[in-house]
């Protein structure tokens, strides 16, 4: 692979534009109006063929102005029509942007035929070709794309700075932003036009493909990663640079191993905001799905340790001498347990709360110790379920097995003291001390 300052001004422009457009996307996300930033990259292009054929030019001020107006015209529409028709708002964004797209697709190609318009660079763009439209500045040659899309990166930084505390009441709660005197329709609509100017912004050397992606897939990843607005927001941008880097690098190099000499940059930095995306799907700390199994296959072996250590328990009460080891295959018939009590077996006695004695295993001290504590919260927990909520006896047993399970000494305490007490459940068995 052999880098160039081309390939440089081209992940440049690429991560300027993204940055910008993952900035918003952030408040689309939270909002849950994904589908929103979609319907404006679509709507707006009957604003930029409307400013074509009227000043039969491609100057920036005129496409800017075409295409915001129509991007507030689309939130506007959507709005009405939802309120007016009590359509979901997914349905009623789906039936304008298609329609404003394909009329705005139909004056395009009108446009076409009287200004130097390519319709294809609109949907995926010319990144390659920006650094050769360039301004000379202070002796340096920067591309003017570049320059568009750091402009718009830095009005979006400096309208979420400024309005930082306006944007995040109205993106969590609206009413009391009303309340507080922030009107949530105004900050709404400021948002589709910064969200609007954006996507102009980036439509000539990006294409609205990768603009679509670049609104949504990083805020969406960076959502999965953390909770709070802040981090959300570094995070995202993080994303969208990860994305055009690496999108560049994959363009120059993967077609080569199939012997092509290259494929779309725009195509590919969206590609790869997708791969970063699934990666965090799977692997979030959190909320990723494979974090998540994790999660819940630990979940599911701390209980079925807890269920062996409380049957031992319960086991030794009933035996007046020396407790008797148990043997695994009473443990799984009893408990109604699969494979998984052998490595719950392991991990007990890893831990030093099983020991093996014969063919089979009996509790040691800290094991004892540990399962009289879960006696001892499923029994408080009867006593309170019957005492307090006036449940029968026979039907508060399955409710205390799943709480005894999550019973710290402090709720213990709580427990006991709420109860009166109490030496005996309601199945007169012993709650132990």
């Amino acid at each position: 692979m052999e880098w160039t300052f081309l390939d440089s001004w081209i992940v440049i422009t690429g991560a300027l534009s993204a940055m910008a457009c993952a900035l918003l996307g952030n408040f689309l996300v939270l909002r849950r109006m994904s589908m929103m930033g979609d319907a404006i990259s679509h709507a707006v292009l009957p604003g930029l063929a409307i400013a074509f054929l009227i000043t039969g030019s491609r100057e920036s001020l005129p496409m800017l102005i075409g295409a915001v107006a129509i991007g507030v015209l689309t939130a506007f529409m959507v709005q009405g029509i939802s309120k007016l028709s009590n359509l979901d708002k997914g349905a009623t964004m789906g039936v304008v942007f298609t329609t404003l797209f394909a009329v705005g697709l139909i004056l395009i190609r009108q446009a076409a035929d009287h200004v130097d318009l390519d319709p294809g660079c609109v949907l995926y763009g010319a990144i390659e070709l920006t650094p050769l439209d360039t301004y000379e500045i202070y002796g340096y040659e920067i591309p003017a794309a570049a320059l568009t899309n750091a402009g718009m990166l830095l009005l979006n930084g400096l309208f979420v700075v400024i309005l930082y505390k306006e944007l995040k009441i109205t993106t969590f709660d609206p009413a009391l932003a009303t309340t507080m005197g922030i009107n949530a329709n105004v900050m709404h609509y400021v948002l589709m036009t910064f969200v609007a100017a954006t996507t102009v912004a980036a439509f000539e050397s990006v294409g609205s493909i990768l603009v679509i992606a670049m609104l949504i897939v990083p805020a969406a990843g960076a959502h999965l990663l953390t909770d709070r607005l802040p981090v959300m927001l570094v995070i995202s941008l993080l994303i969208a640079l990860a994305s055009a880097v690496l999108g560049h690098v994959f363009a120059i190099t993967i077609p080569v191993w199939f012997g092509f000499r290259d494929t779309s940059t725009a195509g590919m930095m969206g590609v790869a905001a997708g791969i970063i995306f699934l990666l965090v799907f799977l692997f979030a700390p959190r909320h990723g799905l494979v974090s998540r199994l994790l999660n819940q296959a630990l979940l599911a072996l701390k209980i079925t340790r807890d269920d062996i250590l409380g049957f031992l328990y319960r086991y030794n009460e009933l035996t007046t001498t020396k407790p008797v080891p148990v043997k695994a295959g009473t443990l799984r018939n009893a408990l109604k347990l699969g494979f998984s009590i052998n490595m719950a077996i392991w991990d007990l006695k890893r831990a030093g709360k099983l020991v093996t004695e014969g063919d089979g295993v009996r509790l040691t001290t800290l094991g004892e110790r540990e399962g009289q504590g879960l006696v001892r919260s499923h029994r408080l927990w009867e006593s309170y379920l019957c005492e307090h909520l006036n449940a029968c006896p026979t039907d508060v047993h399955l409710p205390a097995h799943k709480l005894e399970h999550f019973t710290d000494a402090s709720m213990q305490s709580q427990l006991d003291h709420e109860s009166g007490h109490p030496s005996q459940d309601p199945h007169q068995r012993r709650i132990p001390d």
